[in-house]
């Protein structure tokens, strides 16, 4: 598929200077990180950031203005903002009331956005937190908590930035925002795959007569494959799961929107709300507003969305406030101000560098370690590094199978800034310092849940360790079990939930078996074990991430981050075998 786009790894930088440009009137760009900001937010109140992954638009970005966000974090394509940008964003726009975040309930962006809500609470700045949770076909009602963010961002952040806007206090701000996110219901069908920027393929396949039911916002796949079904057919599949799980009645009155997922036109849209409408009506439940619209899309995707948002009277009042954003607006809104025809960009100005030019490390092979100093340490993670980029496609494909394919290209971006980091770290003495200011690459670069945990199993182990010249067997094996433990406390991933769990910890079983007989025979079990872990996965239901959803559909598919953790054992087996 051709994409409109240059160099695949500038994309999302491109599309907000891009977006910046078009609407400077409105919005300035940070200057260290890519978050949107708005230039006439209101002073001395709670503070409103949403975000999440780019490839959605017109969420996030297109969703800050006038009574709606002061702010949107943009992470990677499909992929979460990393703490480093929500931290920033925070500090940036923080009023002194304290901030709100609303985004997706994903693994990705909650491990991030909790991590930038620590930084900025140690900073004295007060947080809190709602994490949308609309979409009803990817949990059963009683793990609600578990359920995707979907379209039903849009009726939540409206709901939020005028909580916000009307100056009540963060609790009451959170209280109100949360009954929205409780009070919303999405499902939706893809008819069409999306396909990420720079792949050489969609992120899945579907036949001519198929539709995927219950689909996510990501590529990932739904909870079923159906047949193709006229709207009509369709639409009444849908609005019945809705109402099965809501506590919606006869005489409620419901905000309804039908959202596009890409490439969904507005006239097939109509179709489905006019269905919709019949169906509402004969369950004698009022509509009080609708729109029509692609607001949360996938890309090109095509299908489409319905999300029912339940009204009282608390919840009409903050509705019916006005908001006004480029993509989304309700009501009248008074200027904040005049509006000049020229307006001077007054945002603070980054620098930009020259990027250096970088090649894969020449480091001269060939031999056996026993222990590995500082230098070694610092070109063996560099060959991880390079193991990593050569399988950028294969990982793509392994995450394409049952999750949204941004797994290597996520990777990939860590692994670059790695690279970066480590070409100027040639001298240091202290092995720890290799793999800490290694793993705050990727735990700042790469966003998503691969962030967090990537970047934690090289910078865990390494963290509160005095310096050293040298690595032993014992000391790795030491530091990536310290690696496990935060993971797994961060995570709460265990064996068998279909996640790098799988692969490290019968790797760090491994090397507390073997440690005793050194670094090669000990990785050789390492890399033996997380192999043995990537193969298991293919036999478990996942718990967590974008294939939580699936249940028996993830079966027979290895899990993406399992197999980078594979990779990343077998490089380091090579690299010390001096293979």
């Amino acid at each position: 598929m051709r994409k409109i786009i240059n160099d695949p790894d500038n994309i999302v930088e491109e599309m907000m200077e891009g977006f910046i440009a078009a609407y400077h009137h409105m919005y300035y760009k940070h200057p260290e990180v890519n978050s949107v900001i708005s230039r006439c937010r209101r002073k001395n109140k709670v503070s409103l950031i949403i975000g999440g992954g780019s490839g959605h638009e017109p969420m996030f970005s297109g969703f800050v203005g006038a009574g709606l966000a002061d702010a949107a974090c943009c992470g990677n394509i499909f992929a979460s903002p990393d703490p480093k940008n929500i931290y920033e964003t925070g500090k940036s726009i923080d009023e002194g009331k304290g901030i709100l975040f609303v985004y997706g309930c994903y693994a990705g962006d909650n491990l991030n956005f909790d991590m930038g809500e620590e930084f900025l609470n140690a900073k004295g700045i007060k947080t809190a937190h709602v994490r949308v949770q609309d979409d009803v076909a990817s949990a059963p009602k009683e793990r609600r908590g578990d359920r995707r963010g979907i379209a039903g961002d849009v009726f939540v952040i409206k709901i939020a930035g005028a909580a916000c806007d009307a100056g009540l206090e963060l609790e009451e701000v959170t209280r109100i925002t949360e009954k929205a996110r409780d009070n919303t219901r999405t499902i939706g069908v893809a008819t069409a795959p999306a396909q990420l920027p720079g792949a050489d393929k969609p992120i899945f396949e579907l036949g001519e007569d198929e539709i995927e039911y219950g689909m996510g916002l990501h590529g990932e796949k739904g909870v079923e494959r159906t047949k193709w079904e006229p709207a009509d057919v369709l639409v009444e599949k849908m609005y019945r799961q809705i109402m099965e799980d809501s506590d919606l009645k006869r005489g409620d009155k419901v905000c309804v929107l039908v959202n596009g997922l890409g490439s969904t036109t507005i006239l097939e849209l109509s179709i489905v709300f006019r269905k919709l409408n019949e169906l509402l009506k004969e369950d004698g439940i009022g509509i009080y507003d609708t729109d029509l619209n692609n607001y949360c899309t996938s890309q090109e995707m095509g299908g489409f969305s319905i999300t029912l948002m339940k009204l009282d009277d608390e919840l009409r009042k903050y509705y019916d406030m006005p908001c006004y954003c480029p993509f989304y607006a309700k009501g009248a809104v008074e200027p904040v101000g005049e509006v000049a025809d020229e307006i001077e960009d007054t945002a603070p100005k980054k620098e930009k560098k020259e990027k250096k030019q970088r090649i894969a490390s020449t480091y001269v092979r060939g031999k056996h370690y026993e222990k590995l100093n500082a230098e070694d340490c610092r070109q063996m993670l560099l060959y991880i590094a390079d193991k990593i980029l050569a399988n950028e496609p294969y990982l793509t494909e392994v995450d394409s199978a049952i999750g949204d394919g941004d797994h290597g290209i996520g990777m990939a971006t860590g692994m670059k800034n790695v690279k970066e980091v480590l070409l100027d770290m040639e001298g240091e003495k202290n092995v720890y310092s290799i793999f800490e200011e290694a793993g705050k690459a990727m735990l700042l670069s790469m966003g998503g849940a691969s962030g967090v945990i990537f970047g934690s199993l090289y910078l865990e182990g390494a963290l509160g360790t005095e310096s050293k010249d040298y690595l032993t067997a014992e000391d790795l094996k030491a530091m990536e079990e310290k690696s496990l433990k935060a993971i797994q406390e961060r995570g709460k991933a265990s064996v068998g939930d279909k996640t790098m769990v799988d692969a490290l910890a019968p790797a760090v079983e491994a090397m507390q078996q073997h440690y005793t007989e050194g670094l090669e025979k000990m990785l050789e079990e390492a890399e033996a074990g997380a192999l043995r872990g990537v193969e298991n996965t293919k036999d478990c239901i996942a718990r967590f991430g974008r294939a939580k959803s699936l249940g028996e559909r993830a079966l027979g598919f290895q899990d993406a981050g399992a197999t980078s953790t594979w990779l990343i054992f077998q490089s380091m087996r090579e690299f010390v075998k001096g293979e």
